[in-house]
């Protein structure tokens, strides 16, 4: 049985024009400059305000009250709906309501140049090869990953070229070839581990006795070297402790990823452009937005005179009409996108001088340490804007600073209580755990608990897990694998 019924709910929906300022937002400078340069390309009734003088400078608030008064009078003549189909919405509008995160403009800038692999095989072009072997090497070449190492064994090598190249061989063979490729520069290349990675480059190098040692280490006793264990190294090899040290710092020279220096010629080119500038001046801090983010922009005067053209005509045809429903549509969007330009300042400058304020401490002295607990809610109660706004200034905008430029999501972190009670910031802990390990004895580099005990000396009582996290969070190894002699 069908049956039919009202119902009345209620719900929330962003406006084009809001979901427009929200995408502005989130753009660092560079991709707001595209932005804008697609929206001043697709929409003539933009202007970028480089006109001469005698185009007027702006649009004014007189120009925009005759505008609006003239969208009056359009709309009474005309019969929008008549003339507003399918297929005379602008695209700007449809993208808008259908937007989703997937729908996010990529423009990626790539680097030329020679890439990994064809570096590589330009080489083996100068190796004389019979063409087993040719074909050989450029599978090998191209089984080597972006850090410079062959990870897969040698049966599955075989395998696969005999599956993939039609090519029937011997492990014999692919190793003899393997020996050929790893002669390619950078040295290192094609090993099939680390230790075989550092003593194919010791073996290039000219050979020394520290050379002959470090060689030797890593040949015979990887394992007692990778764990640090040097006096079972002395003993072993009856070397000076002086000796062993020389030898150490030969292989601490060596390049761990030798691939690592040539994948990044086809790797994204990121440039960073400042968004805000910090400076202080007599004592003060003085917050200014880069001036790509503020462009002069402005509804173009030679749109709003047809449309008063259109107003004093006494006859009005249906081509005339269906132009100045085309102006219209094209003026409403370039004072939506206006607005948006100007509201993204407004918002990317109160949110930005907030967190200056909030953070004070830091600015003026550059140390992490003074930097204070701050979270996204604390930043958007303070504006009454929402935590969400907040993020996108937050995650893609830097600031540029007395101590170099900085990602703003940086200043945030979370709160702890020291042992008087008082709320510390997170990165102040992880910066005297920083200095802490900076300043330990190599020798006798300091175990996790005992990192703990320091910082509860200091005022913070952690536990011996939460240091172990912020120690791999700043990128520093146990206190074994920090041991030097």
């Amino acid at each position: 049985m069908l049956k039919q019924q009202l119902n009345f709910k209620l719900s929330q929906k962003l406006s084009p024009q809001q979901i427009q300022l929200m995408k502005l937002i989130q753009l660092p400078t560079q991709a707001f400059e595209q932005r804008m340069q697609q929206e001043l390309e697709e929409n003539p009734a933009l202007d970028n305000g480089k006109e001469s003088a005698a185009d007027d400078d702006n649009f004014s608030n007189e120009d925009a009250d005759e505008y609006n008064s003239d969208s009056e009078s359009i709309e009474t003549d005309i019969n929008i709906d008549e003339y507003l189909s399918d297929d005379e919405i602008p695209s700007y509008r449809l993208s808008a309501n259908n937007y989703s995160a997937d729908d996010d403009e990529k423009s990626i800038p790539y680097a030329s140049g020679t890439s990994f692999h064809q570096h590589l095989t330009q080489q083996l072009n100068t190796y004389r090869l019979d063409p087993e072997s040719r074909e050989i090497a450029e599978f090998l070449v191209g089984s080597i990953d972006e850090s410079g190492y062959i990870r897969r064994a040698i049966p599955d090598i075989l395998d696969d070229l005999a599956f993939t190249q039609n090519v029937y061989t011997t492990e014999e063979k692919i190793e003899e070839v393997l020996a050929v490729v790893q002669q390619l520069d950078p040295p290192g290349i094609a090993a099939r581990n680390l230790q075989e990675c550092l003593w194919i480059q010791l073996d290039r190098k000219e050979t020394t006795i520290p050379i002959k040692l470090a060689y030797n280490i890593v040949k015979k006793s990887f394992d007692h070297f990778s764990k640090k264990h040097y006096d079972k190294l002395i003993t072993k090899f009856e070397v000076t402790e002086a000796q062993l040290k020389e030898a150490i710092l030969e292989i601490e020279h060596l390049n761990p990823k030798p691939g690592g220096a040539y994948a990044g010629n086809t790797k994204i080119i990121e440039h960073v452009v400042p968004d805000f500038t910090i400076k202080i001046i007599d004592g003060e801090l003085e917050l200014t937005l880069n001036g790509r983010n503020a462009p002069e922009l402005h509804v173009s005067r030679e749109y709003n005179t047809m449309l008063q053209t259109y107003k004093v005509s006494k006859e009005k045809s249906k081509a005339q009409k269906d132009a100045v429903l085309f102006i219209k549509q094209k003026l409403d969007a370039a004072k939506w996108f206006i607005e948006a330009v100007r509201q993204r300042e407004q918002t990317l400058f109160v949110t930005m001088s907030t967190i200056m304020y909030y953070q004070k401490d830091y600015f003026l002295s550059g140390d992490e340490r003074t930097l204070k607990p701050m979270i996204l809610k604390d930043i958007a109660d303070e504006i009454q804007m929402d935590v969400s706004t907040v993020s996108r200034v937050a995650n893609s905008k830097y600031v540029d600073t007395p101590y170099g430029t900085k990602l703003i999501k940086e200043f945030f972190s979370e709160s702890m209580t020291n042992d008087q009670g008082e709320e510390v910031s997170t990165r102040e802990i992880k910066k005297i755990l920083e200095i802490t390990i900076g300043e330990e004895d190599k020798k006798k580099p300091l175990t996790d608990e005992k990192l703990a005990l320091v910082l509860k000396e200091k005022g913070y009582p952690i536990a011996r897990r939460t240091v172990a996290k912020y120690r791999e969070q700043l990128d520093f190894p146990v206190a074994r694998l920090r041991k030097k002699i």
